[in-house]
């Protein structure tokens, strides 16, 4: 699976994952102490639909956040089109 998407060019992220231990201090323990930070990737939500490219339709790896903000148009369908 392609790691970007090919509308907006979304890729993953890097970034860490934090352990923590201990209670908080506003819930009355002494604070949080790091006991470990290690390396992780963050992936966009990508999804194989069927759109339209160049006024053909194909398939294309998207993101959600193009196909709920409308970026891309899906194809008629043949009972939609009026069968």
């Amino acid at each position: 699976m392609p790691q970007k998407c090919e509308v907006c060019g979304r890729g993953p992220k890097l970034g860490n994952m934090i352990v923590r231990r201990g209670k908080a201090k506003k819930e009355g323990g002494v604070g949080k102490k790091t006991t470990g930070i290690t390396r992780r990737s963050f992936r966009p939500n990508l999804q194989r639909i069927r759109a339209l490219r160049d006024g053909v339709a194909g398939r294309m790896w998207v993101c959600t956040r193009c196909i709920k903000s409308g970026k891309i148009r899906k194809p008629l369908r043949a009972w939609k089109a009026g069968v």
